[in-house]
């Protein structure tokens, strides 16, 4: 007992020399040029023998023993690091402003600590990336895509070509948690996932963490990855304009009222983006217009900030999103229609409150909704009757949550409290009808689900060498109610419909330890190790393995159970600095990982969601029939070599890694690997600065192709063909000849051709008092790379007399495509 209350007394009061005098320095950071807190800016001694980051008020305090003078270092993503010297033999309180990431240095991949500070950090797995980083790596068309970006990023798998889909250490695009501004983003492309659905001018900044996971997040399996949207200008009317080849952007920020009694004025940012393909072709096609297509995508980001007082600060953050695409053809006489539409709606309102100088609470309220709808009227060709179909395809989730978070301690340890709460409504289900039967008339279902999870997690440093991060999350899933929505029923949350609750309760209650450390050898020179399991209650249902926007998302129940994955980690970090030559400076991380995934889902063999009766509410949850389970394993290692500094700068990363999935009910029950397993996966990041304002930067990417299934042989055959009379006479069950029906071999068999491409890109910059124009050309797939994006097993005429031959094609998607920008900025 004696000892377990010594151990109890170390934790809570951490190491100290008695005897020896202690002083506080505390005070705020700023960005220089206008007064505004920076949140996450890391504050420590050289060495890392102390250290602490800024609240989101930016406040920051540290203990230390009394010295003639103190050095520390102040670095944040996206700013210029800043070192201050004071004299310390009493308390002291600072205000430190961080320039911008004016330089070349600023604008490059950075670790989520300064580069002293990488082999010091206990979490491994993460790396951080600024706004203006966005702004100097070719991208598709001009557009600055986050996403991609962070497919360049060693341990993350890119999808097939043009696809923005993140699989992070052998997960799928559902196992991320996307988190913009708090808010959870569950689908994150436009344009069928060519580009992503943020806007890089009104980002400050993302983290993406990719093991061991801080306690305080949950709910995903593979990555977190936490997106911020920038501050509104506290001291002027600020904005931004571009003009692209897809789209414009536009932003507008400043101050909302006078600064007064020491009170930072509210402030304001709007941004929003814009695609005008369908203006532009508006004019040449017509609704009825055969062959016409039509599409567009924009997106919104609105913040509002204001501080209180000097303990209290404000902010609400929104964002909207829409996608449609359009298709329009003709058959004889009959007009036909495609559509496909989605939208995401996230907004977050967060309070934060400093209680002294060692402790903060914030709490904050979470509203997030995701819609999709597929709608394609048309007729079966093959059915001499012209027989009518239609088919409405609806999914949808929305969330409203409630998240509280308690941080206090030394700067030495500090501990993490906190309580999240989400109630989910899934909508998800399709209908496929014939004749005269209407869709709308369908009855659309939907399940109420609660997930809750408690939190406790203590960032500690023992001794000199060892730097820990320990936490445990206990995670609760409740099934509340299901039911159907009315007839023509309305977007989710707009009616509650006749729910019934469950006659047997399906709730789950999981623990989720975790625990990061890093133990230095020497003071460039760390071992670091980490264990993290995760449990996931929201599931993404796909066809295809791809990420599209029209994969379902379905919830836990009583026969499809949480998924769960279990992470090692060990790695090792080497910072090679040089004081006289900071643009030497060159930092390698090497890390191995071992995952295990449990209760993985997918489609039965031979099924979808796809029903041709509309949905009754006692056979509501057929759906679940159509579902298998089963479990995978993930394993590999990355290695990444980054140069932050100098006139050239950039970064190497290459992944080695293995994936399988093992279903009783697909393939026989033998292991596969799934179609996003990539053995090798290497990328090349080059940005040089050849003199002030103009810029030369690069990218190669190379991955070991896709898994596919393909079909291994085709015959003739014969088919069911479900008709109707357009009399609405009772429907019959029609054969007739199948000229090319295709035999398949085993599951994810097939290995696609190697993925590599050069992007290239030039940005001329030139500023003139309060205005900046920059100018940027880029040529993505520079030496015309012929990549695979889908092979078809087709017949090839052989001439008369002679059967046919079946041939296996390649079809690419990009050829080489140069792209143009201009933005003005004041």
């Amino acid at each position: 007992m004696k000892r377990l209350f010594a151990v109890l007394c170390l934790l809570l009061t951490g190491f100290s020399s008695p005897g020896q005098p202690l002083y506080t320095v505390k005070g705020s950071v700023f960005e220089e040029g206008r007064p505004k807190p920076l949140f996450g800016v890391h504050v420590f001694t050289p060495g890392q023998t102390a250290g602490t980051v800024t609240d989101p008020s930016g406040f920051f305090s540290l203990t230390l023993p009394a010295r003639d003078s103190l050095t520390l270092v102040f670095s944040c993503v996206g700013y210029q690091t800043v070192r201050q010297t004071i004299p310390f033999r009493q308390n002291q309180q600072l205000s430190v402003f961080l320039p911008a990431g004016q330089t070349l240095a600023e604008l490059t991949v950075r670790p989520a600590t300064d580069p002293e500070a990488t082999s010091r950090n206990p979490q491994m797995s993460q790396i951080g990336i600024s706004a203006r980083q966005l702004e100097k790596i070719p991208a598709l068309l001009g557009e600055k895509d986050l996403l991609r970006v962070l497919q360049l990023l060693p341990g993350v798998q890119k999808g097939s070509e043009g696809n923005t889909g993140i699989y992070v250490r052998g997960g799928g695009p559902d196992q991320n948690l996307v988190l913009l501004d708090e808010a959870v983003l569950y689908n994150s492309g436009h344009l069928l996932g060519f580009f992503s659905a943020f806007n890089g001018s009104a980002l400050r900044n993302v983290e993406l963490t990719k093991g061991g996971f801080p306690a305080r997040f949950g709910g995903r399996l593979s990555s977190v990855i936490e997106v911020n949207t920038k501050e509104g200008n506290a001291e002027k009317l600020a904005g931004e304009a571009s003009l692209g080849l897809v789209s414009s952007r536009l932003l507008l920020e400043g101050p909302l009222g006078k600064s007064g009694s020491g009170k930072q004025p509210l402030t304001f940012l709007l941004a929003g983006r814009r695609t005008y393909i369908d203006l532009i072709t508006r004019p040449f096609a017509t609704s009825r217009q055969s062959g016409a297509t039509q599409t567009f995508f924009y997106d919104l980001n609105a913040r509002l900030t204001y501080t209180l007082g000097a303990r209290d600060r404000l902010f609400w953050s929104g964002f909207r999103s829409r996608d449609a695409f359009v298709n329009h053809t003709q058959t004889g006489n009959q007009p036909l229609q495609g559509s496909l539409n989605w939208h995401n709606t996230l907004s977050t309102l967060r309070w934060h409150h400093r209680i002294s100088e060692q402790a903060f609470v914030s709490l904050s309220f979470l509203y997030s909704q995701y819609q999709l709808k597929v709608a394609n009227d048309g007729s079966s060709l093959r059915d001499t009757a012209s027989l009518r179909y239609e088919l409405r395809y609806r999914s949808g989730i929305r969330d409203i949550g409630l998240k509280y978070a308690l941080e206090f301690g030394q700067d030495h340890h500090r501990l993490h409290f906190g309580l999240q709460t989400i109630h989910h409504r899934f909508t998800p289900g399709a209908v496929v009808t014939t004749g005269n039967v209407d869709p709308a008339t369908a009855p659309r279902f939907f399940i109420d689900a609660l997930e809750s999870g408690l939190y406790a997690e203590d960032t500690w440093q023992p001794a000199r060498h060892w730097h820990l991060n320990a936490g445990f999350r206990l995670n609760h899933f409740l099934q509340l109610q299901s039911g159907t929505l009315p007839t023509g029923g309305k977007p989710p949350g707009e009616a509650n419909g006749p729910g019934q609750p469950r006659g047997r309760p399906v709730q789950y209650l999981n623990p989720d330890p975790r625990l990061s450390m890093a133990y230095q050898l020497d003071s460039s020179f760390s071992v670091k190790m980490s264990f993290a399991m995760m449990n996931q209650y929201a599931h993404l249902l796909s066809n295809t393995g791809l990420g599209l926007p029209a994969d379902l998302w379905i919830p836990t129940t009583l026969r499809i159970r949480p998924q769960q994955a279990r992470q090692v980690a060990i790695g090792f970090a080497k910072d090679f600095l040089h004081p006289d030559r900071p643009d030497r400076n060159l930092t390698v991380t090497l890390e191995g990982y071992y995952k295990i995934l449990k209760n993985s889902i997918s489609f039965a063999e031979g099924t979808s969601f796809l029903t041709t009766e509309p949905a009754r509410p006692a056979a509501a949850s057929q759906w679940e029939n159509n579902i298998t389970s089963g479990r995978g394993w993930a394993y590999g290692s990355e290695l990444f070599a980054q140069k932050k500094t100098g006139r050239l700068s950039g970064w190497v990363g290459y992944t080695l890694s293995w994936t399988w999935w093992q279903f009783p009910a697909l393939n026989g029950g033998v292991k596969f690997h799934p179609r996003y397993d990539r053995r090798h996966d290497a990328s090349i990041v080059g940005i040089y600065e050849i003199r002030p304002g103009l810029t030369f930067s690069w990218t190669w990417v190379y991955g070991t192709g896709q898994a596919l299934t393909l079909p291994v042989a085709r015959f003739s055959g014969y088919e069911n063909r479900p008709a109707s009379s357009v009399n609405g006479n009772p429907q019959e069950q029609l054969f007739g000849p199948a000229p090319n029906v295709k035999e398949y071999g085993a599951r994810n068999g097939f290995r696609a051709e190697a993925y590599h491409r050069l992007d290239i890109g030039w940005q001329f910059r030139k500023q003139r008092k309060a205005l900046t124009r920059t100018w940027e050309l880029g040529l993505y797939n520079m030496y015309n790379r012929r990549n695979p994006f889908y092979y078809s097993l087709e017949a090839r005429d052989q001439g008369a007399g002679r059967h046919s031959k079946s041939v296996l094609y390649k079809y690419s998607l990009f050829p080489v495509v140069p792209s143009v920008s201009y933005t003005l900025s004041f």
